[in-house]
């Protein structure tokens, strides 16, 4: 009998895979906490998913690996390829640990390190992703926009510029643009052809300034982007960012992609309709955020077609559901 069980598990798990095998090709490009919530739903409906990630983050556990060890920003590449596994694993949760203390550890994550002593082994930062893909059995690719060390800066509607990713997310007057330096960084060539090659290709979810357009800065994407027959989205963060998008309705989050990477068209916005409850409301204002108001008359003027869906988890925070969102991206793949 426990032959028959592992048989027909072998039997089941083979043509799992062989039918996300045929699933759409997708290209998700972002970083931060938004994008991994997305991919953990998509990997249950295709392997054929390439995560590119931005690699300018300065702050926290990576931003320290950055300065003391000259390597990309570990943190936002080791969320993806973990939210890429292909199942639960005791793995997972150790790239996900945090050292509480330790001279030297507190801080830092265990998934981070074992990614900079990958890079240390293997001498090249991407075949440490690859080496930690194998380990985590993740399903697609997860690949940084860019291999150059890139510092993400700010200039402010006062004409101020603020320089490096971790305090460009805390100004409080409103942005102007970012931009990177250097600007002609290097494209990672394997993320153009992804691009080229998909099916569907989402913008965020995500901070849009810190996030998202980071890696359309990067000289090569936008063009890649324009140049793709594949459907194209925008995924529209459900609350405003104290600072980045403060007062920002969505046609202003869609203006900015167009204003600074030249992009030709999104053929959707995906917003939130789902009521949010109003103890959350009242949290989330006194940190100075609101629901993003979706301009739809605006919207369309801008060409883009508004899907509003019930993308709502509503837990401690207020944020995309992961099942919610990847049925419906997949449904806009199965139409497009």
């Amino acid at each position: 009998m426990m032959k028959l069980r592992g048989l027909v598990s072998s039997f089941s798990g083979f043509f799992r895979r062989r039918s996300l095998k045929r699933g759409p090709r997708i290209a998700a490009l972002g970083g931060g906490t938004g994008l991994p919530v997305l991919l953990r739903g998509l990997k249950k409906y295709t392997s054929n998913i390439t995560a590119i990630v931005t690699v300018a983050d300065d702050g926290g556990s990576s931003g320290r690996l950055r300065g003391e060890f000259g390597i990309l920003p570990p943190g936002d590449i080791r969320n993806c390829l973990v939210a890429l596994a292909e199942t639960e694993t005791l793995m997972e949760k150790l790239f996900h640990y945090r050292f509480g203390q330790g001279e030297g550890l507190a801080g830092h994550s265990l998934g981070n390190l074992l990614i900079t002593a990958l890079a240390d082994i293997t001498g090249d930062f991407q075949t440490a992703i690859k080496e930690a893909s194998h380990v985590l059995k993740v399903r697609g690719q997860v690949l940084p926009s860019t291999l150059d060390q890139v510092t993400l800066n700010a200039e402010l509607t006062n004409g101020t510029h603020v320089f490096g990713e971790s305090k460009v997310s805390q100004v409080d007057t409103p942005l102007k643009r970012v931009f990177l330096t250097p600007s002609f960084c290097k494209v990672v060539p394997e993320a153009v052809a992804a691009i080229r090659q998909a099916d569907l290709i989402l913008l965020g979810p995500g901070s849009l300034f810190t996030s998202v357009l980071p890696n359309l800065l990067v000289p090569g994407i936008t063009t890649a982007i324009n140049q793709s027959r594949a459907v194209k989205c925008y995924i529209c963060n459900i609350m405003t960012q104290p600072g980045e998008t403060t007062n920002f309705k969505a046609s202003d989050h869609l203006s900015a992609i167009y204003n600074h990477a030249g992009i030709d068209c999104i053929d959707y916005i995906l917003v939130n309709n789902k009521r949010i409850a109003q103890v959350n409301l009242e949290k989330y204002a006194r940190e100075g955020a609101r629901p993003v108001v979706v301009d739809e008359r605006a919207l369309q003027k801008m060409g883009v077609r508004v899907l509003r869906r019930d993308l709502l988890d509503e837990q401690e925070l207020v944020r995309h559901d992961a099942q919610k969102l990847a049925s419906t991206v997949l449904s806009i793949a199965n139409t497009g």
